[in-house]
């Protein structure tokens, strides 16, 4: 990348003098084209092989509001309603965007309301995601700021040698959907430095099916020294799991008022073999029902949310280490039936467990469940979020048996506790369990977390 292109900022939309720039420095055998301070407002855009886009101090490449103008920017992966980008690079290499300038996605232009019952706003069916970047290798994200993605803020698939340093995401927090980084069946990526704030999962793996119904794995993912601040999941691998996760290493990140710290969630039929956490800082806390799960440090869980057309993968070899901080919630490990979670060790977890104000963390959250892909007649809610049946429960919110302990294992085979140490408060609050690790091997009908699952799969 050698020749340098400076665009000014200027009234109106900018998507042509842009679009051209990138045309032709890649046109030329490859180049950098610099956007100079100030507002460049733009439809969807296109990357192309050899550029790099350079965002310099001051510079702002806004987004339009109108889904409409995303209609050239189809993507393989059908993300809830969104088939769309604002940045899009298909089957291109040796590409970068870098900074220090800024990408807003202008995510309130894309919401019709709040429910205040559940503490978000109701994001628009149809909206943009952010950076998508699909078939391609030899990519490099750096030094920039992406703000108010209106749903997935960066998606990567099935990508080669990508490297994302020091970036800052910071989406709006009653935002669902607007995931920070989202690695979707690719190999050779490492994600560093980067600081991330969002409603939603902050940086998570998936090996999703694409528009043909082509599964691939995700696998060779490191992720480090990252902040994550989080209503969902923090750390993430799944739910989408058609495809299986290999030689998955996150450590030396710290998440900081996450409802979710770390978490595994198998439900499509790919294998989960060779994930390592180590060396979290955790803070943890509850959050309103209308987000899944609350307050807690880690998370496995199986559950056949598509039990007509395969089972959920297995969950093997992962190990837990020196994880430290607070939460509200607990560790929950659920292996579903057949002991679907194998080989999960523990070991030099140090968490300081305090009740909540809301209370929501005393249940057990296992969504998504069948109920969410197909929703009977008779639940109300918002797909892929919640539902309520006719009594108005959550579904998929099952009470602790005996009360939240610290840590709850249910199915778990080759489950090792090493230097494991939760400090609970004195005298416990009320719905905790007196024991502060509960593992319990039972068979799958008379499993909580289970038949709790199959429940909602067999609801009319």
């Amino acid at each position: 990348m050698s020749a340098t292109q400076p665009l000014p900022s200027g009234p109106g939309d900018r998507t042509r003098a842009l679009q051209q720039a990138l045309d032709a420095a890649s046109d030329q055998g490859g180049g950098t084209v610099r956007l100079e301070s100030g507002v460049h407002l733009c439809q969807g855009l296109r990357l192309r092989s050899g550029v790099e886009l350079h965002l310099a101090a001051g510079a702002v490449l806004t987004a339009v509001g109108d889904y409409g103008a995303f209609a050239g920017n189809i993507c393989s992966v059908i993300a809830e309603d969104s088939d769309r980008a604002f940045l899009l690079a298909r089957d291109v290499e040796r590409i970068a965007i870098t900074g220090p300038g800024t990408i807003d996605g202008q995510g309130r232009l894309w919401t019709e309301g709040a429910d205040e019952t559940m503490g978000v706003r109701i994001p628009a069916r149809y909206r943009p995601r952010t950076l998508v970047i699909e078939n391609s290798r030899g990519v490099v994200l750096r030094d920039f700021r992406i703000l108010r993605s209106p749903m997935w803020t960066i998606h990567l698939v099935d990508d080669q040698d990508v490297r994302i340093a020091a970036l800052r995401i910071d989406n709006d927090l009653d935002h669902p959907n607007t995931d920070g980084i989202v690695v979707d069946r690719c190999r050779d990526i490492d994600i560093g430095d980067c600081w991330i704030r969002t409603a939603d999962d902050g940086i998570v793996l998936k090996t999703s099916r694409d528009s043909r119904g082509g599964i691939r794995p995700t696998e060779r993912v490191r992720v480090h020294g990252c902040e994550v601040q989080s209503l969902s999941c923090a750390l993430k691998l799944g739910t989408e799991s058609f495809g299986d996760f290999r030689n998955i290493l996150f450590e030396d990140c710290r998440l900081q008022e996450c409802n979710r710290g770390l978490g595994i969630f198998s439900r499509d039929g790919g294998v989960f073999r060779n994930i390592r956490f180590q060396r979290i800082h955790v803070d943890c806390r509850e959050t309103p029902d209308g987000y899944w799960g609350s307050g807690e440090a880690l998370t496995i869980n199986v559950i056949d949310r598509r039990p007509a057309e395969v089972r959920a993968g297995i969950v093997e070899d992962v190990v837990v280490e020196d994880v430290s901080g607070g939460m509200q919630g607990a560790i929950n490990l659920v292996g579903g039936s057949g002991l679907a979670v194998r080989g999960v060790t523990l070991r030099n977890v140090a968490l300081r467990q305090r009740p909540g104000r809301l209370g929501t963390a005393l249940s057990l959250d296992l969504r998504p469940t069948p109920v969410d892909l197909v929703p009977a007649a008779t639940v109300t809610g918002r797909a892929n979020a919640w539902f309520k049946d006719e009594t108005g429960r959550v579904i998929g919110l099952v009470p602790y048996p005996g009360g939240m302990p610290g840590v709850y294992a249910e199915n778990i085979a080759g489950l090792v506790l090493n230097n494991v140490a939760i400090d609970r408060p004195d005298p416990l609050p009320g719905l905790w369990n007196r024991e502060s690790v509960v593992v319990t091997t039972r068979r799958s009908d008379q499993a909580p977390a289970q038949a709790a699952a199959q429940a909602a799969a067999e609801r009319p």
